[in-house]
């Protein structure tokens, strides 16, 4: 068990892949990043929630921020959100949110402390994006961020703080002791660790973003190469987007060489939280390899690692960890293997 029976569920059926990860982890830190990820994923929920009423939206982030931080405050009624959700997971999770918030209850104080620091850094991140572009509904006008430090930015609210998160979490209870481990250059890594992440789910979605009228591609790099915003709805625009769109995969991939610093500083009898990291890390190159070759634009060719290949790399993650060099060649040799 991580939460309770019923989180665990709304766990697992909110985030097959996460769920994965979650149960690799040492037990000692899986109840708290889990129930972290369960509170995101609310407010993820609130902001994604398809209505027109952007107050609606800032109002619900606003009530659950203080339902969750030291105010305390009463936990939101998002029935009338609940009901707009067209998948029934997430429909689920809204109305039972109220559940997170009694776990929170049940959290040791420097957890408690961890947890809603990055929460807090969160849900400021899904506020700004509703106020920079509005609800998540279909849309003609399309807004895009103004250059690299806003993209970068909104990549550590909502992915490098949790990156800041899980090292803060892995000191306290796996590595007080080790100075080696409690360097600003891990840190560092750590929240790049999370950009990562985010960056490859930022790319891969381009075309659903652009359908809410988001783009989060930099205005500027896209005025260099003679592109609209608008541009991007129409497949054809791949070739002249192309090298844009590489220059962010290898932002991304610069990103993911942080991460891979990140995991060989472990040591090796760390294996659960070894192969924790690992995962996402793999599964992520392998993401960023695909879509190199596709045309992002097409909103047919979505890229997606398929659940097949994630228990495959999941199963190499756990004899590498056990062989004397095993993690440092899976992370650097993996992606052309799997091609």
């Amino acid at each position: 068990m991580l939460i309770d029976p019923t989180c665990d569920a709304l766990l697992e059926s909110n985030s097959r892949s996460f769920f994965l990860t979650l149960k690799i982890l040492p037990t000692r830190m899986r109840r708290s990043v889990g129930l972290l990820y369960l509170l995101a994923r609310v407010a993820d929920t609130v902001a994604d929630s398809k209505t027109g009423e952007v107050q609606l939206l800032l109002d619900g982030l606003a009530a659950w921020g203080a339902a969750t931080d030291e105010r305390q405050g009463d936990v939101p009624d998002f029935s009338s959100l609940a009901a707009l959700q067209s998948v029934e997971s997430e429909r689920e999770l809204l109305e039972k949110a109220y559940l997170a918030v009694e776990a929170l209850g049940q959290t040791p104080a420097e957890d408690l402390r961890m947890i809603r620091t990055c929460l807090n850094i969160i849900v400021g991140g899904q506020t700004l994006d509703l106020e920079r572009f509005g609800p998540s509904n279909d849309k003609d006008e399309i807004s895009a961020l103004s250059d690299d430090d806003a993209l970068d930015d909104y990549a550590y609210r909502v992915a490098g703080s949790v990156g800041e998160f899980w090292t803060a979490m892995s000191r306290h209870h796996m590595f007080p002791q080790r100075s080696e481990l409690h360097s600003e250059s891990w840190m560092d890594d750590g929240i790049r660790f999370g950009k990562a992440l985010q960056m490859t789910n930022i790319l891969r979605d381009i075309p659903e973003d652009l359908r809410f009228g988001r783009c989060y591609v930099p205005l500027p790099r896209l005025e260099a190469v003679g592109l609209r915003k608008e541009d991007l709805r129409d497949p054809a625009s791949m070739e002249t987007f192309r090298p844009v769109f590489d220059d962010l995969l290898d932002v991304t991939d610069a990103h993911f060489e942080a991460a891979v610093r990140y995991v060989l500083k472990l040591p090796g009898q760390a294996r659960r939280l070894r192969v924790a990291c690992m995962l996402p890390i793999i599964i992520g190159q392998r993401t960023v390899d695909l879509l190199r070759t596709s045309n992002v634009l097409d909103p047919t060719e979505r890229v997606k690692v398929e659940r097949s290949e994630i228990k495959r790399i999941l199963r190499r993650c756990l004899v590498a960890t056990m062989i004397p060099g095993g993690t440092k060649r899976a992370l650097t040799r993996f992606r052309p293997g799997l091609r």
